[in-house]
């Protein structure tokens, strides 16, 4: 479920990167990203309920 999220957000940003609007390291601005989408995966995954 989240790859697609992953992949859409990996296509913008090499999108803005090719048009010029990110410059510098590109990997400055996706390590925080890959952060965030991975604490989020990890919030939103402790949501399912035990059955007991």
């Amino acid at each position: 479920m989240y790859i697609g999220l992953v992949l859409i957000v990996l296509g913008v940003l090499f999108l803005l990167k090719n048009l010029g609007v990110i410059t510098g390291n590109f990997w400055d601005v996706l390590w925080p990203l890959i952060i965030v989408v991975a604490g989020i995966s990890m919030l939103f995954g402790r949501k399912k309920q035990h059955r007991d």
